[in-house]
This record gives structure tokens, C-alpha cells and sequence, in this order.
């Protein structure tokens, strides 16, 4: 229908992958914002950044790889003289049927041989955030030759590999005989080649998934009980088995594993799996669902012991139970609000051949309600990619065709029903092939897979690889999302903010209607969100005042290198002299000095020089000088109010005459040292704090020479000898160290934690950016 049409805009840049794309799925995009690409030797991540102090209008995209192992992967199934034996039986075995299927099965022999070899990925998966050490999203792998691995990009510039799970499981079942319960019967010997493959499809992994973050109760020494953050990957086995891995948060390594529970699914040749996770009178349950390539989906209850506020089903649910044939390719789960029924309910989508298959759940006082039915008529071809918004539903499929649906769920009295339109990708791209798509997790941007399709009806001679964006939401529905935002995070939407960055640098300026709408929220709200929303907004605005350089900036000059050769050491020569040596070189660099919040050394780094002509430089100046001012308001603003927040807990969190290690006096000094401001608030505060000090202020000093460090700057604390620190944003002690923390976009630094830090302070410590969300490095 007309009120759903939808209007897909390329955006720039395409990103070149430099291998084939590899595995089912191989394109995934995280909740922080990370597009995972499996490839034939590497999983290339593109994270996308809301940049605030570029001027560019593409999409400013950073880039990593996770590599593929070198060494191929062998499942323990016996002791290593034994298996090797084995191998040799098995190979040299005059019956065919054995010899034959044991030489072809690339799960036998990994490194293939005379086969063409097993590089690249299967299959990858994103966690929720919040489950690194730094509070983002690690990345389970899974390698053509079945290798399970997980890993956490800890310094953004690197991949490390935190744990191998196909390692660990094969020692837990071989130390369990290879069963998977002691009333189990014993297996067989290991020269049977039944027993042979039955080892290996117990540990040969077909998915993964990740759960939702849910709650642990763990008892202190004290007897005392707190709650612990733990999250599950449940990973589906060729015969059929499911094993529930339970790790720690923040997950650091093996030691992070709670436990592994293995759960017998009864699917023949499984496919694919899905969380099932549903909330129902503030109770939540869930469940694993499991498709089949002969066609069968149903749902799996999981049972799990210690989580708090944790349910799951009585008995197994089957959704779909039809052996038509017809392989279930993906499965999403998403969670949605009946608006007939008043409460929430499940809708489960899965890819079956050309078709989509879906099923509604609700709950309900006779019990579990199931509605299922099948979507005909989207794709000529089998659907190779499904992705979903889980904010409304909105279901995607791709086939390789270039043909890309859009299947919108709207309710009905009793049921649903869905309104489709096609994306044609070759009015975005000219003539392309899909391999796979995902949506972005505010549901702004489709990212793609294509290569080159058909010209004058011939195939191309080379497939080139891209990972491409188009649209799915105009600015003004971007615009209004962040506005009415639950999240209040716009680190966790930066791809809305990229749509609105796009829009102000393209027409430089900001929206009346939004600027209207965000001083509203801001009168009558007054949360931190829309003051940062408002600062970044200011910012975008200054990058797009700025006009671009004639020239290419990195480049050298002659002119610059013979400059330098003449000024050696010694002749004289001043910075005016060089200045006046060069050709147009920026006449006022003051201009340029961001006043973003930035450190010393970031200042006026990205900023671009002024090149317009005297008669119209005036009115562009007195613009600058206008939007920077604003920019250190709302910084001022954003400050004040997080040293609130610290002083809060400094409060809190100390006894009377008790040394914090934070420049409490300092910061309550610097509160209040602006005739204008007055927060009633911060003075009933700073009242409480000074009064518990007792007239005593423990200034920092110095680690070179003892003396005092006055807090006279948020940014930087300067001593009496000109020793300079920088200050922490998070607690604004001063980082006496060479090593700190950086966040996302550069905005501000901050320390690492160390041992002697109170349990307060660390959480501190753990907090975003103040300016603009970003987690810290």
C-alpha cells in the first residue's frame, strides 16, 4: 500500500571485500553497530561511526579482520595412536562404502589433500552488548572446518580469540566417554566406522546462537547473595544435539565458562536454531527453536538452574511438523505488542525455500496460543539471506536475484497478516547478485552482498565482492525516532545519527521543526540525552561550515621542503617568516579550534581553514564563533551535571574526613566558580560534602614534584613547574600515568582502574563518554 512504500537511497561508501564471501548467512551486523562479513579467509568487520569531526558525507566506516586459523581443525575422538590407526583402516578399507565415504567427508579429513582446502568461515554470530571488557559485543566463529571459537576486539585496531569451545567440548566428552548421561548405554569401539562417525557428528557444529543477557545469583563468603550479568550460546550439533554454554560477565576467557548443558533436540539433519525469549507478567521464558532440513520447526524447552527470574516450557512445542522437503535456511525471532490482545507475543519467521514460513505466539489464560501459515509468491529463486527489525517487525529476504522483500506484519483481530513490496536493488546498483543482507539495529540501513550480474544477458568474467547500504528511513522519521527514544544512548543508534549527520552536512543546517522539537524536550525533560543530541547536532553543524582545502593536505609541497632546508638551526628565522614563504596557507587558525570537548592534543586536528574571499569571511566568522560558543555551553552544561553525578556518589560512598583519591574540593570549587549558575541542587550537595570533609581539602600533587595540582580545568591539571595532566572525565582525577583510555571518537580520556580503587570508583570508571555516549578503549 501507498502508506508503506518505501524509497531506497544508496549510501556511499561500497567496501571491497578482498576474498568470496564463505557460509551460510555471511553477513550480520551487531547491536554496537559492526557488520560481520564471512569470507573464504578472514571475517571482515565494518564498524560504522557517527564521526563528528569529519566534514565527509560518506559513511565513515572503520576496519578490522578477524583471521581464519592457519592450522586445520581435527575433533578429538579418541586417543591420538588410536585415531591415527583408525584413519589408516578406514582408508585402505576394501569395501567401498566405507573407504569411499571416509576419504570424501571433509569432517574426516579437514586439510582435504588432494581436495581443495577448508579455509574460510561457516557461519559467525554477534552477543548482546554488554559482553566484553569493555561492555561490547564478541563475536562466536564458526570455520568451514568446524572450528568454534569466540573473540573481543579489546583495542579496536585487533582481534583476540578468547576461547576455542570445540576444544573444551571434545575434552568434556571424551572424559565422559562419549556420552552424554551415565545411565547412557556404553559406546562402541572406535574402529567401528559407526562409532567413528557417531564421534564426530556430536561435535561437528551446524549454528550458534546467542541468548539475551540474563541474571545469576552467586553466595559471597559472607553468605551474603548478589546478582551476576551471564549470558548463553547455544550450539546446534550435526546429530541433532544442543549444547547450552552459560559464560560469566564480562566474559575474559575460559574462566569465564559456568557450565555446558547438553539438550537432545530429536531433529533429524538440523539446520538451523533461534532463541525463543517472551515476557509475560514480568516473567520471562524462553526456549531454543530448531529447524530441519527435511522441513520440521519446533521449539525446545531449556531448562537452567540459578537464573533468576528465568522459565521455560513443559514440554517441546512444535511449530511446523511437515516433512515436505523444504530445508529451513533462517529462523528470527521478534519479540512484538498485540495491540487487540494487550500484551505481548512472539513472531517467528523462517526462510523455507522460496517461501516464508511464520508462526505467532501468545499466551494467554487457556495457554500457549500457536498461529502459523506460510508467505507465497516473494521470490522466484530460494531465499539465500532473512534479516529482521526487531523494533517493528519489519522482515527482509533476499534472493539471488537482486530481488530484495519487505514484509511488514500487520495484526488482525485474530491473527496477522503481512504487507509486501519489493526493493530493487537494480535501481540502487545497476545489475548486482545478492549473497546476503542485514538490517542495521534501529532499522535505518540494509547492508548488502553483491557482485556484478548480467550485462546484454552474459555472466561477468570476475565476481567483485561488496558490502553495500541503501536507505530505509528519511531523515525526518531518523529525526523523530531519536527524539521519542527509550534507549536515550546515541552511541546505541548511531545509525540514525549517521542519517541526520548525512542531512546537515548536505544542507548546512539543522531542520527548524528538529530544533524546535529538541529545545522542547530539553524545557520540559532536562535529561542528559538531549543536551548530548543537541551538542552533537551543534558539532555536525561546524563541520559543515567548513569549506574544503584546495589542496590535498597530506600531500608536501616543494615550496614546504626547501623552506625547511633553509631554516635550519640557527638562522633565525621565524614562524612569521615561513608563513609568509608559503602560498595562501590558513590566515586564522584560531577559527579552526573545535572546542568539541576534545584534549590538548586533538584540538583543531580535522578542522578545515577558511579560503573565501575578505568581503564574505566576516559573516562566516561571526557564524564559527556563534556555533562554537553554543558547542562549549552545552559541554559546559554536560560536565556540571556529571560532576554532580560523582560528587553524588562521593558522598554516598565515604566517611567523614575520608580521603577519596578524587579532587572532591576541587571539583565542588569548580561547581559553583560561575557567578551565573545556580543549581539548588549542587548547592545542598556541596553543603553535605563540605561539611563532612571537615574543612579539610586533599589536593592532588604531583608525581615529578610534589606539588599541588589545582583544579582549575576539567580538561587538564597544570602544577606550579608547568608539569601538565590530563584530567579524567569519568572521575576528573588526574591520569599521572602514559597509559589511559580513550572513548570511541576521541572526545575525552579517562584512567584505567587499578587495585586500590573502591568498588564505587571502578563503576565510575565504567561509564561512557559524558559527550557523546561512546564506550572507552
Amino acid at each position: 500500500s501507498a502508506g508503506f512504500r518505501l524509497t531506497a537511497v544508496r549510501r556511499e561508501p561500497a567496501v571491497r571485500l578482498q576474498h568470496g564471501v564463505s557460509g551460510l548467512e555471511p553477513l550480520a551486523w551487531s547491536e554496537d553497530h559492526r557488520v560481520s562479513v564471512s569470507t573464504a579467509r578472514s571475517i571482515a568487520v565494518l564498524e560504522q561511526l557517527s564521526d563528528v569531526h569529519s566534514g565527509g558525507q560518506e559513511m565513515v566506516i572503520h576496519r578490522t579482520a578477524v583471521p581464519a586459523p592457519a592450522a586445520a581443525c581435527r575433533l578429538k575422538v579418541g586417543p591420538k595412536k588410536e585415531v591415527a590407526e583408525c584413519r589408516e583402516k578406514f582408508a585402505s578399507s576394501m569395501d567401498p562404502t566405507v573407504s569411499q565415504t571416509f576419504m570424501l567427508d571433509r569432517v574426516f579429513n579437514p586439510e582435504g589433500k588432494s581436495l581443495l582446502p577448508m579455509r574460510g568461515f561457516k557461519y559467525s554470530s554477534w552477543s548482546p552488548l554488554g559482553c566484553d571488557a569493555n561492555g561490547r559485543c564478541l563475536l562466536a566463529a564458526l570455520t568451514m572446518d568446524n572450528r568454534l571459537t569466540i573473540h573481543a576486539n579489546l583495542n579496536r585496531l585487533q582481534w583476540v580469540q578468547l576461547v576455542d569451545l570445540t576444544e573444551i567440548y571434545g575434552e568434556r566428552l571424551c572424559e565422559a566417554s562419549y556420552r552424554l548421561c551415565k545411565a547412557d548405554t556404553p559406546c562402541g569401539e572406535l574402529g567401528d566406522f559407526s562409532e567413528f562417525q557417531r564421534r564426530h557428528s556430536m561435535q561437528t557444529p551446524v549454528r550458534m546462537e546467542w541468548s539475551g543477557i540474563c541474571t545469576t545469583q552467586q553466595v559471597k563468603h559472607n553468605n551474603e547473595c548478589w546478582d551476576v550479568g551471564s549470558v548463553l550460546l547455544a550450539v546446534l550439533f550435526e546429530n541433532g544435539n544442543i549444547a547450552v554454554w552459560q559464560f560469566q560477565l564480562p566474559f575474559l576467557g575460559k574462566e569465564s565458562i559456568t557450565s555446558c548443558n547438553t539438550i537432545e533436540s530429536g531433529i533429524n539433519s538440523p539446520s538451523v536454531l533461534s532463541w525463543w525469549e517472551y515476557e509475560h507478567n514480568n516473567r520471562k521464558m524462553s526456549g531454543l527453536i530448531v529447524g530441519s532440513a527435511f522441513g520440521p520447526v519446533k521449539i525446545l524447552p531449556v531448562n537452567l538452574k540459578a537464573v533468576k527470574g528465568y522459565f521455560t516450557l513443559r514440554q517441546p512445542v512444535v511449530l511446523w511438523q511437515e516433512m515436505d522437503q523444504l530445508p529451513v535456511h533462517s529462523i528470527k525471532c521478534i519479540p512484538l505488542y498485540h495491540p487487540y490482545q494487550k500484551c505481548s507475543c512472539s513472531l517467528v519467521v523462517a526462510a523455507r525455500g522460496p517461501y516464508v514460513f511464520w508462526c505467532l505466539l501468545l499466551i494467554s489464560k487457556a495457554g500457549l496460543n500457536v498461529h502459523n501459515s506460510h508467505v507465497t509468491g516473494l521470490h522466484s529463486l530460494p531465499i539465500v539471506s532473512m534479516t529482521a527489525d526487531k523494533q517493528n517487525g519489519t522482515v527482509y529476504t533476499c534472493s539471488r536475484d537482486g530481488r530484495v522483500r519487505q514484509l511488514i506484519p500487520i495484526f488482525t483481530d485474530i491473527a496477522l497478516k503481512f504487507e509486501h513490496q519489493v526493493i530493487k536493488l537494480s535501481e540502487v546498483f545497476g545489475s548486482v547478485r545478492t549473497h546476503g543482507i542485514a538490517v542495521s539495529p534501529c532499522g535505518a540501513y540494509l547492508a548488502v552482498i553483491t557482485t556484478e550480474g548480467m550485462t546484454n544477458g552474459l555472466h561477468p568474467v570476475n565476481k567483485n565482492y561488496q558490502v553495500q547500504f541503501v536507505t530505509l528511513k528519511t531523515f525526518e522519521e531518523a529525526a523523530a525516532q531519536l527524539l521519542e527514544s527509550s534507549v536515550q544512548n546515541l552511541f546505541r543508534q548511531v545509525d540514525l545519527t549517521d542519517l541526520v549527520r548525512w542531512k546537515i552536512l548536505k544542507d548546512k543546517h539543522i531542520p527548524q521543526f528538529l530544533q524546535e522539537a529538541l529545545d522542547n524536550k530539553i524545557e520540559s525533560c532536562g535529561s542528559t540525552y538531549f543536551w548530548r543530541f543537541k551538542l552533537f547536532l551543534l558539532r555536525i553543524l561546524y563541520q559543515s561550515m567548513q569549506k574544503a582545502p584546495s589542496e590535498v593536505m597530506w600531500k608536501p609541497s616543494h615550496e614546504d621542503a626547501k623552506l625547511l632546508l633553509l631554516d635550519s638551526p640557527g638562522t633565525g628565522s621565524t614562524e612569521d617568516d615561513q608563513e609568509e614563504g608559503t602560498s595562501k596557507k590558513a590566515s586564522k587558525r584560531s577559527l579552526c579550534d573545535t572546542g568539541k570537548g576534545t584534549d590538548i592534543d586533538d584540538t583543531a586536528d580535522d578542522s578545515l581553514p577558511l579560503t573565501s574571499d575578505a568581503g564574505g569571511r566576516e559573516p562566516m566568522e561571526e557564524k564559527l564563533l556563534e556555533i562554537q560558543a553554543q558547542i562549549e555551553a552545552v559541554e559546559m552544561h554536560l560536565t556540571r551535571e556529571h560532576m554532580k553525578r560523582v560528587l553524588g556518589e562521593v558522598y554516598l560512598h565515604t566517611w567523614i574526613t575520608e580521603n577519596t583519591s578524587i579532587p572532591t574540593r576541587g571539583v565542588c570549587d569548580f561547581l559553583m566558580s560561575e557567578d551565573g549558575y545556580d543549581d539548588r541542587t549542587a548547592r545542598v550537595l556541596i553543603g553535605h560534602i563540605l561539611k563532612k570533609m571537615n574543612k579539610q581539602t586533599f589536593p592532588e600533587h604531583c608525581s615529578l614534584c610534589k606539588e599541588i595540582l589545582p583544579f582549575t580545568d576539567r580538561k587538564q591539571a597544570v602544577c606550579s613547574n608547568g608539569h601538565i595532566w590530563l584530567r579524567c572525565f569519568l572521575t576528573y582525577q588526574s591520569c599521572q600515568s602514559l597509559v589511559y583510555r580513550r572513548c570511541l571518537l576521541h572526545d575525552s580520556i579517562a584512567r584505567h582502574p587499578t587495585p586500590e580503587d573502591p568498588e564505587w570508583i571502578k563503576r565510575l570508571l565504567q561509564g561512557p563518554c559524558t559527550f557523546c555516549d561512546s564506550p572507552v578503549f
